[in-house]
């Protein structure tokens, strides 16, 4: 029998990431599993210029994932699922994937944006990047995934 005892679902807040907070919530009701939250904020370069527009630092955007994730936990504590949500500056993907191995993770579910083509190429995929070189069962939950929950 599989045993699944803790999901790993990163969040960037994103319709896709809401839909992966979902399916990861309802695999831990139905195999008693633990949900842990994680939003990776990606460093950001100082710029030379400081007259530009005020650009949130890394602890602003923390403090933010932060209160965005308290709603979502109260959710799922109320629904009886033991969770928790966590915040780290980091490359996302390898962030991700070093915190399956912390963790000691027994899945991960995570959004995917579905970018195809150009913007993939440029900008990357950390879905991909995720999904190549993790060492545990993927579920990777697209943005206009359809209702299932009944």
């Amino acid at each position: 029998m599989i045993t699944i005892k803790s999901i790993l679902c990163p969040m960037d807040f994103s319709d896709a990431s809401k839909n992966a907070y979902r399916y990861a919530c309802e695999f831990a009701k139905s195999m008693g599993s633990k949900v842990i939250l994680l939003n990776v904020i990606e460093p950001r370069p100082i710029a030379a210029d400081m007259s530009l527009n005020y650009i949130p630092l890394e602890e602003d955007l923390a403090a933010a994932a932060r209160e965005d994730f308290i709603p979502m936990v109260d959710e799922a504590k109320a629904a009886g699922i033991d969770v928790s949500a966590d915040v780290m500056i980091g490359m996302p993907a390898e962030t991700i994937l070093q915190q399956i191995a912390d963790l000691d993770v027994s899945m991960l579910i995570m959004g995917s944006h579905g970018k195809t083509g150009l913007s993939r190429l440029l900008m990357g995929s950390v879905a991909e990047a995720v999904v190549r070189k993790a060492a545990v069962p993927v579920l990777i939950v697209k943005a206009n995934e359809k209702e299932f929950i009944d």
